[in-house]
């Protein structure tokens, strides 16, 4: 193992898996360390005060990074507090922490970005915070040595954005670049509608549940109808709301939503990045917040993957200060 040192920032599942994921082709390499996502100022406080529960750097999503971490055994160092690394690996860069801001950082796209609405054309203009529009401002920063994308489509996108093109590489992203894996799988239902609900209101944004059930029933017709709720929603409530209009469809609160993808013949989501698996498995797709036809174009890069080597040799380059 060589004396390079590596910080990789967890956060979500979604986006600490990732994070273990490429540092799988490293760790022969590189000392590498994990850390949840974590915030310093007046974020940071917030956090400590529980503020920010219904964001990646609540207690929650720490505690499932945590217990991801000693699970698989892997060496952490919270808050990055060791400081000497000469590379970070992020999954975001709407909070650039101080401790890292002058390190070389390789930041990799987690998922599906927010649509462009009034807080990104806001921030962009006044140069507020870019937390403040959400994942719209992903990549604006600029204070990354390269930016790994999950296709040719998002890379068009976040050139319009303003992101520097040769900042950007088109590797895929782990977790979304091999959705024919889930179709070997034993959910015992199949040839169904399928809608994936959101963490909408968890995460303080606005959302008319009534009126997305009642879309995805009009869609549906007499076909079965399957709900998946997203992890982050309170089940009870929404179980509540389903059954009130949609007596007969069937509820799962836990499970595999891309295997259950996987089976449908339908899928139907508000604002998901499970979208992306539906389409690269050629599924009919509604989406009742988005243009489809422009999902099909950002759809991530299916290379078998190999998303996670991929990046992982971007991080090489980087720390040689090589090309990629």
């Amino acid at each position: 193992m060589g004396t390079d040192k590596i910080l990789f920032i967890g956060g979500s599942m979604n986006q600490t898996t990732m994070m273990h994921q490429i540092a799988q082709h490293l760790m022969d390499e590189y000392d590498c360390y994990f850390t949840t996502y974590y915030s310093d100022g007046f974020l940071g406080l917030l956090a400590k005060a529980r503020l920010l529960e219904f964001t990646v750097m609540g207690e929650k999503r720490a505690r499932q990074s945590r217990e991801y971490f000693e699970a698989h055994h892997l060496k952490t160092d919270y808050g990055g507090t060791a400081g000497d690394y000469d590379l970070v690996v992020s999954s975001s860069d709407l909070v650039i922490q101080r401790n890292i801001a002058d390190k070389k950082i390789v930041l990799v796209q987690e998922g599906m970005t927010d649509p462009e609405k009034w807080t990104y054309h806001l921030v962009k203009t006044l140069k507020l915070p870019r937390y403040l529009a959400g994942t719209s401002t992903t990549g604006l920063s600029d204070a990354y040595e390269k930016f790994c994308v999950a296709s040719e489509g998002y890379r068009d996108l976040f050139i319009r954005k303003g992101v520097k093109p040769e900042k950007i590489v088109v590797t895929g992203i782990p977790n979304f670049d091999n959705v024919k894996r889930f179709l070997d799988n034993d959910f015992p239902h199949k040839h169904y509608v399928l809608v994936a609900t959101s963490d909408a209101r968890e995460t303080l944004k606005i959302h008319n549940r009534k009126k997305f059930i009642q879309y995805a029933l009009d869609i549906a017709g007499d076909r079965q109808v399957i709900f998946k709720l997203h992890p982050n929603e309170k089940k009870e409530r929404a179980v509540r709301e389903i059954k009130a209009l949609a007596p007969h469809a069937l509820i799962y609160t836990e499970g595999n939503t891309d295997e259950m993808i996987a089976n449908c013949d339908v899928l139907i989501t508000q604002y998901s990045t499970v979208n992306y698996v539906g389409l690269a498995l050629g599924k009919e797709v509604h989406s009742y917040d988005l243009d489809v036809a422009e999902l099909r174009k950002l759809t991530p890069w299916q290379n078998g993957g190999k998303s996670s080597e991929y990046i992982a040799e971007v991080c090489r380059n980087v720390i040689k200060g090589t090309s990629t």
